[in-house]
């Protein structure tokens, strides 16, 4: 792959926040594109929660400018730019007020001015001032892709956006298919959201790509044998403490096996909002000499935690507000180290997990069947042999980032080209 010529114009991406431990796909992304010569500059809606980062958000060179993010406490900010764009440019702003209004009136979301608010500031600051920038992407088809819309809309860009999971099944789905109608394309990183999109999309032309996250493989390789366990037996979840997690139906499961007196010890790396709820649960359960909650770690530790462990365990289900996973990363990254995988049928899971080849899927909410299949990999040698075979075959051959980021590049790179033809 030949490196994308330096003269070509600037990708600008819109994100939720920047730089997010759990949104480690995005941050190698941003890095796999700047190493195929891709020029890059970050508009975050939000500034970090943790206090630390990945080693590779670190060799990110795109410059970042964080967008104003609360409404009432930074109104100044946001209004006087958008009132010199309004002089600038009356018609387009007119236009973006409409659409704001519109897309208003279908949800009563005030939430929808302050992205064209912010677009309006995106606008004056950065873009009438950077005539590179001439393609902008939303990561997240909520509020980012939100603002990346008007922010095309105003400044006369094409704009594109990339899905993922809560953000495709919460929203409004008439306010999806306008972004999908008005986007240049889409790209999502399952075939399970691409049907779905598709379906809501229902014959529009735009294009919409499946793109697996994936990861890299040179940082996750099986460099620990784990065909051999022995109680007490170390399993291992990475998750946020959120519903659609399902940690109550994998800690039922886990006291089902203590009633067996399996040994074994748990480890959960992550946090959230529901941190209390799980650990109250954990005592209810009589799980505590059993199980340990690490909050968030970063890679380092993760991959750590991997080398130590005889199962990786994901209890996934579908959240009452709609909310799903797609493919978790940290299941990719389980079975490529070589970890056999545990998961739940619940969205694209089975794309990674192919039961009984590359991994086990159970329907979710299910402890009992759970329980079963725990112990089934951990004291069935030959399965286990066969899962960690299948695991590291199959992300290898579907979840190489830098394939994926690749294919990702020739459509930006096609986009880009298009865009300077119709400049000169």
């Amino acid at each position: 792959m030949n490196a994308f010529p330096k003269t070509v114009h600037t990708l600008g991406y819109i994100l939720k926040g920047y730089p997010r431990i759990s949104e480690t796909f995005i941050s190698n992304e941003i890095l796999l594109l700047e190493q195929l010569g891709f020029r890059m500059r970050l508009f975050p809606m939000r500034h970090p929660r943790e206090n630390f980062c990945h080693d590779s958000v670190k060799q990110i060179q795109a410059r970042v400018d964080y967008l104003p993010t609360e409404l009432l406490l930074e109104f100044p900010r946001l209004l006087l730019p958008n009132i010199f764009l309004a002089i600038k440019r009356p018609s387009l702003f007119k236009h973006g007020l409409g659409l704001a209004h519109r897309r208003y009136k279908r949800t009563a979301n005030l939430a929808t001015f302050k992205h064209l608010l912010q677009a309006g500031y995106l606008t004056n600051h950065h873009l009438l001032k950077d005539s590179t920038l001439s393609h902008l992407h939303g990561h997240f088809a909520h509020s980012p892709t939100s603002v990346t819309m008007f922010a095309a809309l105003l400044s006369g860009r094409s704009f594109s956006f990339t899905a993922h999971a809560k953000d495709i099944y919460t929203s409004n789905p008439e306010q999806l298919r306008e972004k999908i109608r008005l986007a240049e394309f889409v790209i999502t990183c399952t075939d399970y959201n691409r049907k779905h999109l598709e379906n809501i999309a229902d014959g529009l032309n735009t294009p919409i790509y499946c793109i697996y996250h994936g990861i890299d493989l040179k940082l996750f390789s099986p460099e620990t044998d784990h065909t051999e366990c022995a109680p007490p037996y170390r399993l291992l979840t990475v998750a946020r403490m959120t519903e659609k997690k399902g940690l109550p139906t994998l800690y039922k499961a886990l006291q089902i096996l203590k009633n067996q007196n399996i040994q074994f010890q748990h480890t959960l790396i992550g946090d959230g909002d529901d941190r209390e709820k799980i650990q109250k649960l954990i005592t209810e359960l009589g799980l505590a000499d059993h199980c340990q909650c690490l909050g968030t770690r970063t890679h380092k530790e993760v991959l750590k935690q991997f080398e130590e462990s005889d199962l990786f365990v994901l209890a996934c289900e579908i959240a009452r507000n709609g909310d799903r996973d797609g493919i978790p990363n940290v299941l990719v990254e389980s079975l490529a180290m070589g970890v056999p995988g545990l998961s739940t049928t619940v969205s694209a899971i089975p794309e990674i997990l192919i039961h009984n080849t590359s991994g086990i899927t159970v329907a979710p909410s299910e402890p009992e069947t759970m329980a079963g299949h725990i112990r089934e990999i951990l004291e069935n040698k030959p399965l286990r042999k066969t899962l960690i075979q299948g695991g590291i075959k199959h992300t290898q051959k579907h979840f190489d980032n830098r394939r994926l980021i690749a294919a990702m590049g020739d459509i930006f790179r096609n986009q880009l080209e298009t865009n300077q033809k119709k400049a000169q």
